[in-house]
Order: structure tokens, then C-alpha cells, then sequence
């Protein structure tokens, strides 16, 4: 009898761990399962979560958002538990600029050694890195290589110089040249007999990246901030870090290399929104990651692909993808995302096709291999009252639906609403709310560490488009993904043991309205836009 309830009890804690065929998982409640324990990062793969300083959250009621307003939501963010499911699950932040600028984006850099008085000051900074380490979140934030503000003294000095025709002080910091050095379509600053090129704006004019003077300026910012705690950089417009004397990837290599030599485990990633093939030839310099641009959008793969419903095209994307990349940087991280402050967001081009349209792009981008990235507010489905201009991209984070901030972005003149399901405050209070959806989808990755680091080894063609399926392996533990595509129809899929060996049901994302996923007599149930995480029995 004790043989027999002993088996009995083996029985039931292995159905509790590997979510088999002895039971099931529904929604946005109960996508994993609990007794399975969630490990904190300790690496370079994170959760990323992007703040624009000016718009999350403003502590001192000046109408502008600032580093302890971050502070004051760090519980909200990651509360240092990655298993008592009362935060969102974040791991790492990237602040956009928060270095002195007349700018509100505050990507035209005055003082690269301080912060904006908007923002805080300097202690302020340190309490919110002190505060984020105690969680166990990394913190980045960005760095702005390619241009500086008019307004910096060390421009100002060497346009005082220019002036007088001497090119051989300060004036080598930039990218001064006689008439005739650039193309008809270059722009620039003229000062004196010279011209300054500044392909952003008149405000910005371009730092010389090929210059020693340049990047011995550099080093020094970058040990200012990594010997303040900083863990990393997001590093602004590397479409443009080249010149006459050096390519992008000889400085982006450079910086690469002087980071390291500084912080050994600092993490680099960088802006490059072109075709592929720039990505690619700038992954040769060794930066971790580089943000995957085609998937996002409204225009990207993930959004295309969801509209034609074309689950397995999106997966031979993302293999290709990711195949290039490695080929180019064996160590590269990928860099997913969905929207940042640069493009509409995400909802607006989901809008009115159904909640289930926002959960499954979740779905799609987080479960790829590498990092992701979460603009703010996109986990309560945040819209831009207007789709033309970015200032309404980075409209006030909503945290309560009944007490909209009063933080007014510079040249957004509509005003802006809660999401449909309401701020952070009304979402948490609802079970099926897409806020507690991202909070259970992060979960998941963080008791499944596969998805992050594994690598796609290969694709698993089930005979149905909208099947998009994909192995990944880390250090030979192996996890089958699988998405559903289709929008309406609920898939009956075979995974024998030439798909994955024993395979048991370790997760599904699915929203509430949907039916279950359900895995029995190796035949899986897969409800439309709906995702699901196998793993061979243990």
C-alpha cells in the first residue's frame, strides 16, 4: 500500500510540473503553472522596458515626468520576487536621454556628464540605479554618439575657432569642411567659411567619429556612466556613424571594445532602422544587439503576417533573420519590439480587430529568441490621440484612468484618453485585463529561460500556413513553440515523437474568451491567435 500511494503521489507532483495530459491551460490567468519557480536574470537577457523620461511619470506636479517618478513605480515594474506575480515581470529599463538639452526628447546633448534639470539631478539618478539593482533590473540608457547640441560649449568654442579659420583645436570634434565636401542632399551648419554637417536638424550638428580628440571624449563619457552603476547603452542613429575616413562598423567596433574594456558584461544596443543588410554588415563590429526594425511596426513582419494570417511565412522570416545575423555575430541578441517613441503605436494599427490582435503580438514578439522590448504603456494597450506626428507617440503614461497626468508634450495639442480597459490601476484590478496577460506572458518566459537564449534550430512545417512552429535549443534543453495565425479558426495539430520526443504542454497564452489548449494522445488543440510552449517529459 505505501509502494502504491507513493507512485500515486510521483504521479500527481509530475502532472503538476510538466503540465501534460493530466491537465490544461486557459487564459491570460492561468497560462503556466505555479508550481514551476521563475529565475531572475543574471545575464545580458532581459525583459526590456522603454521609458520616455519626459512623459512616464511626474513626482513633483511640474507637469513634466522625471527620475523619481521611475522610482516611485519600480514596484510596479519589477518588485524583486520573479515569483509572487504582483508586478509586471521587468527586468531591465533603457531611459531615453536624460543628459542637459533645450529639447524635450533631450536627444540635443549640452552637458554629456549631468542630468536635465527636468529631469532630477544626479542623486536622483543614483537612487533609481541603487533601487533598480536591489530588484534585480539592469538599467541602460541613451546615448546619443552621433550628433550634440549647438549649445554645447565644446561646439560653441569650436565655432569661435572655425570662425577665425583655425581647423586644428576644438573644430576636429566635428565634421567641419570646405564648401563642396558634401552632396546636394546633406545638411549642414554654415559657420564662417565652413559648413557643419547635421543631418537631424540645424540644432544638432555631427560629432567627427573618426577623430582621436572625438573619441578619447567618448571613453570618458562612457566610464562617467558605467562607473555610475549604468549597465548598459541604447545607442541613437547608428545609421549615421561614418564618415569620409571610417565606416560604421570600425567605430561601432571601437566603442564596442572600449565599453568592455571598462564594464566586461555591459550591454550595447544599437539604432539601425535600414534594410537587413546594414544590420547585418554592422553586427560584424561584436555589439550584442541591434533592434530587429522589419518585425515592428504598424508596416512590420509581425503585423503583416498577422494580417494575411501567414503563421509559418512569419517563421521562416524570423529563421532567415536570425540566421543572417549569427552568420555576422555568433553571440548576437536579438532585439524584438512592437513600437518605441519613434513609431505610431502598436494599438492603433490593432485597433478595433478584436483584444485577442494585442495579446497574440505579444505573443510573437516576446517568444522570439533574444530580448524584448516593451514600450511604455503598450501593456494596457495605449493609442496616439493622432497618427501623423511622434509628439503623440509619447503621450502621458496612464497609470489611472480616473487621474490622467497632467504632463503636456510639446507640439501634441489633442488630448489624450485612457486605453479602453483603463490605466494600470483599473487593469490590475481585471483578470482578463491585456495588463495581466503581460504579466503572465513574461512569467512564462522567466520559468522557461529557453525562449530567451535558446537558439531556433529548426522549423516545424504542420502543413497549415497559419501554423507558425519552431524548436529552440539552449545548452541541449529543447522547447517547441508554437502559434496559432488564424484569427477565427481553432487548429488540431499532431506532434509525434519526430516533432518533439514525449512532448508535454508547458504553457499557453491564450485569452480569456478563448477555449483551452489542450495536448491529449499527442494531438494538440490550438485555439485561433493563440500560443503554446512544449517540452519533451523530463
Amino acid at each position: 500500500m505505501k509502494k502504491l500511494l507513493s507512485a500515486l503521489l510521483c504521479a500527481a507532483l509530475l502532472c503538476a510540473v510538466l503540465l501534460s495530459g493530466c491537465g490544461e491551460t486557459t487564459g491570460a490567468g492561468d497560462s503556466g503553472d505555479n508550481s514551476i519557480e521563475a529565475h531572475a536574470s543574471t545575464d545580458k537577457y532581459r525583459n526590456f522596458y522603454q521609458i520616455f523620461v519626459y512623459s512616464f511619470s511626474d513626482s513633483n506636479s511640474d507637469g513634466i515626468g522625471d527620475l523619481q517618478g521611475i522610482t516611485t513605480h519600480l514596484d510596479y515594474l519589477n518588485d524583486g520576487d520573479p515569483n509572487g506575480g504582483n508586478d509586471l515581470g521587468i527586468d531591465a529599463l533603457w531611459l531615453t536621454p536624460i543628459m542637459p538639452s533645450e529639447s524635450y526628447h533631450k536627444y540635443s546633448v549640452e552637458d554629456y556628464y549631468n542630468i536635465d534639470p527636468d529631469f532630477g539631478t544626479l542623486e536622483d539618478f543614483d537612487k533609481l540605479v541603487e533601487e533598480c539593482h536591489k530588484r534585480g533590473v539592469n538599467i541602460i540608457i541613451d546615448l546619443v554618439l552621433n550628433h550634440i547640441s549647438y549649445k554645447n560649449p565644446l561646439f560653441l568654442n569650436a565655432c569661435a575657432e572655425v570662425e577665425q579659420g583655425k581647423l586644428d583645436g576644438d573644430a576636429e570634434y566635428f565634421e567641419f569642411h570646405e564648401d563642396g565636401y558634401y552632396g546636394p542632399d546633406v545638411n549642414t551648419i554654415l559657420v564662417g567659411d565652413y559648413y557643419c554637417e547635421a543631418n537631424f536638424s540645424e540644432t544638432m550638428p555631427e560629432w567627427n567619429l573618426s577623430s582621436d580628440k572625438t573619441r578619447a571624449e567618448f571613453e570618458k563619457i562612457a566610464k562617467f556612466w558605467l562607473d555610475r552603476g549604468v549597465d548598459g547603452f541604447r545607442l541613437d542613429a547608428c545609421k549615421y556613424f561614418s564618415n569620409k575616413h571610417t565606416d560604421g562598423v570600425e567605430f561601432l567596433k571601437w566603442f564596442t571594445d572600449t565599453c568592455r574594456s571598462i564594464k566586461s558584461d555591459v550591454y550595447l544596443v544599437g539604432e539601425e532602422w535600414d534594410a537587413d543588410s546594414f544590420i547585418e554588415e554592422l553586427y560584424h563590429s561584436g555589439i550584442d544587439s541591434l533592434f530587429a526594425f522589419r518585425f515592428a511596426m504598424s508596416t512590420g513582419d509581425i503585423v503583416d503576417c498577422m494580417n494575411s494570417q501567414k503563421g509559418a511565412s512569419f517563421v521562416k522570416k524570423l529563421v532567415g533573420y536570425e540566421d543572417k545575423m549569427r552568420a555576422a555575430n555568433p553571440d548576437f541578441i536579438n532585439a524584438m519590439f512592437l513600437s518605441n517613441h519613434d513609431q505610431v503605436r502598436i494599438a492603433n494599427a490593432l485597433q478595433g480587430k478584436g483584444p485577442d490582435y494585442e495579446r497574440f503580438a505579444a505573443n510573437v514578439y516576446m517568444l522570439a529568441p533574444g530580448n524584448s522590448f516593451t514600450y511604455y504603456g503598450e501593456e494596457i494597450g495605449m493609442t496616439a490621440a493622432e497618427t501623423t506626428s511622434d509628439a503623440y507617440y509619447r503621450l502621458p503614461m496612464v497609470f489611472d484612468s480616473d487621474k490622467l497626468q497632467a504632463i503636456h508634450i510639446p507640439n501634441a495639442n489633442i488630448g489624450y484618453e485612457a486605453p479602453e480597459g483603463g490605466g494600470v490601476k483599473q487593469q490590475l484590478e481585471d483578470k482578463d485585463s491585456l495588463l495581466n496577460y503581460y504579466r503572465e506572458l513574461i512569467k512564462v518566459k522567466l520559468q522557461n529561460p529557453e525562449i530567451a537564449r535558446g537558439h531556433i534550430t529548426e522549423q516545424k512545417d504542420f502543413g497549415e500556413k497559419e501554423i507558425g512552429a519552431y524548436i529552440v535549443d539552449y545548452n541541449g534543453s529543447k522547447l517547441l513553440v508554437v502559434h496559432n495565425f488564424s484569427n477565427e479558426e481553432t487548429k488540431e495539430l499532431t506532434i509525434g515523437d519526430d516533432v518533439l520526443p514525449n512532448a508535454t504542454l508547458r504553457a499557453s497564452l491564450i485569452g480569456p474568451e478563448k477555449a483551452k489548449a489542450e495536448l491529449k494522445d499527442g494531438k494538440l488543440t490550438l485555439p485561433a491567435h493563440s500560443s503554446v510552449i512544449l517540452k519533451p517529459a523530463e
